[in-house]
């Protein structure tokens, strides 16, 4: 559960604004003297006022009528520039944290990430950074303005009349201090909740748009939207409460306003009866203590907007205090320049640091253009074996090597360099298909685009679409089949041109047909490098050099499809049951 009430996380934040703290206190200071012009414009316009109505000569007025206009006039210029530097400095911020936590996402990828579903990922890092840009601008800056202004208020009421400075103190810091803290009290379990229920109703509806298809294949879409509403309904239940308490402060905040006022006439008006002040001075007593008081009138809003950035603090802190699943050493071993074989022995890993082992002493090798398989059922360790291979996931034992070097000693980008994957479920972007393909060499012209998809069967397609290469494929390949979305992901991986090949379940999703004619395609596309073709079915595999039968996480048998027949156990047993379903 994410850490919603976190401090330490509030204090990253701002330690991720140092490099524009300069910007923010220029920016302080700017606010500072926008709002002290608003408290001395009223002040002043209460004095000019009071003293017009004693028909005083003009040039008696001319000075308070010239700073009349121009705290009217430095007023909209400060705050207009105050606005400008601190958002400025907000943005570059906020610039920052996004690109700490986007790199951080990466660090964790992809078995890092499994524990956040993809909406709520995407809440975390848009949402909860954008909550986060609230810190300066609606928590420090009003909070440093106010507490700037109200000393100057005190100040100076103090020295117009020294009771009506104590009562006005007490009224500003009720709003500085006990308002706020009473719409923090109120809103903090509301705002704890908000943050993650957020997240879920972020992850309903991206599931949801993700399954689309599939729920309307079986009548499922009512009450797939019946539990997105009632997600809804109970966010909103809960931003109810959250603004309850802020109305509930912004009516106290009045109260204390009006008490301030009437506070200050009541030190005034015996002192303008006794002589000991001017009642020129009496319309100032009253004014200045109420504009000073619309100064500070956002502080509930900046407290409720404290609460919203610690609940984002905490979920941002899940990320970025997360353990990745495999740490690059601190002097990395340079990158052997063949590395064209991968070599496991006695291999020990786990996808959960808590858990069992999923990997229990696996010996397994390939080397430059053989051609293995790794098969077993569902749960077996494959995927595992994959992801360690990969440097996606670090081993608690035994030694897995790249060309004689363990990978735990290399740097995960320069594994990935020589070893290349291709998943069950290859992403296809929203883009051309010129750029999905490129995405495996950013320089490749159009020449190799097609020659490319040529050698894996997607010449005729081509042909077909309308604007060739250009032609946009649409979001995560919605306008592919299964068969032609598997090749694309081939014709990027052979252009990245590795000279090792992990394929991870690719006809996982397939029909039995497509899924032989992807098969046969993909170990002839890669013959010549070392290829490791991980599957649990076993049709289209008999040509490979090696077969490792994984069971448990343990490798249960080694052999050449006949062998492997011939032994009997379970790939003989999965072999028949492939024929019977077949005939």
């Amino acid at each position: 559960m994410a850490r919603v009430a976190s401090r330490s996380g509030v204090r990253r934040l701002w330690a991720a604004m140092r490099p524009e703290r300069g910007r923010l206190a220029f920016a302080a200071l700017l606010g500072f003297i926008a709002a002290a012009s608003t408290v001395a414009l009223m002040g002043t316009s209460g004095w000019l006022i009071s003293r017009a109505a004693e028909m005083p000569p003009v040039l008696a007025l001319s000075v308070a009528a010239v700073l009349v206009r121009a705290f009217a006039l430095s007023r909209s210029f400060f705050r207009y520039v105050e606005r400008i530097v601190g958002h400025d400095a907000a943005f570059r911020g906020l610039t920052g944290l996004r690109v700490a936590v986007y790199e951080r996402l990466d660090v964790l990828a992809p078995v890092g990430l499994a524990r956040f579903s993809r909406g709520d990922l995407l809440a975390r890092l848009v949402a909860d950074v954008d909550a986060a840009m609230d810190l300066p601008l609606r928590v420090v800056l009003p909070w440093a303005q106010a507490a700037l202004v109200s000393v100057g208020t005190v100040v100076f009421m103090a020295w117009l009349i020294p009771g009506a400075g104590a009562v006005v103190g007490l009224a500003l810091l009720a709003g500085l201090v006990a308002v706020p803290w009473v719409v923090a009290r109120i809103a903090a379990r509301a705002e704890a909740r908000i943050a993650p229920m957020r997240g879920q109703v972020s992850g309903a509806v991206v599931a949801d748009l993700d399954g689309c298809a599939e729920l309307l294949a079986f009548g499922a879409v009512d009450a797939s939207v019946a539990h997105v509403r009632t997600l809804d309904r109970e966010l909103t239940a809960v931003a109810r409460r959250e603004a309850a308490g802020l109305g509930l402060g912004v009516g106290v905040s009045v109260l204390v306003q009006g008490a301030a006022v009437i506070g200050s006439l009541l030190v005034a008006i015996p002192a303008v009866t006794s002589g000991r002040l001017a009642p020129v001075w009496l319309a100032v007593a009253a004014l200045v203590p109420l504009a000073a008081y619309d100064v500070i009138a956002s502080l509930p809003n900046s407290a409720l907007a404290y609460q919203r950035v610690r609940a984002a603090a905490g979920r941002l802190d899940d990320v970025l205090d997360a353990q990745p699943p495999v740490e690059d050493p601190p002097r990395p071993r340079p990158l052997p320049e063949r590395a064209a074989t991968l070599e496991c022995r006695d291999l020990v890993a786990r996808w959960d640091p808590s858990g069992p082992p999923t990997l229990r002493g696996v010996g397994f090798a390939v080397g430059p253009g053989e051609r293995v398989a790794v098969v077993g059922p569902s749960g077996s360790g494959k995927s595992t074996l994959a992801a360690v291979l990969l440097a996606f996931l670090s081993y608690d034992d035994g030694v897995a090597e790249l060309e004689g070097v363990p990978i735990s000693e290399l740097a995960g980008d320069d594994v990935r360099r020589r070893v290349c994957l291709l998943t069950q479920s290859a992403h296809v972007f929203d883009t051309t298909l010129r750029d999905n393909l490129r995405l495996g060499k950013p320089d490749a012209d159009d020449g190799e685009l097609v020659a490319i998809l040529d050698r894996v069967r997607l010449g005729g397609w081509l042909a077909s679409l309308p604007d060739g290469l250009g032609t946009e494929l649409g979001p995560r390949g919605s306008t592919l089949s299964g068969g032609e979305r598997q090749r694309l992901a081939l014709a990027r991986l052979l252009l990245a041109d590795r000279p090792v090949v992990v394929l991870d379940e690719p006809t996982e999703h397939l029909d039995p047909l497509t899924a032989d004619a992807v098969t046969a395609d993909l170990l002839q596309a890669t013959e010549g490098r070392a290829t490791v073709y991980i599957t649990h079915r076993l049709s289209g595999i008999e040509r490979v050099d090696r077969i490792y039968v994984l069971d448990a996480g343990r490798v249960q048998a080694v052999g050449t499809h006949e062998a492997l027949l011939s032994r009997g156990g379970w790939y003989a047993d999965r072999w028949q049951e492939e024929r019977d379903r077949v005939s």
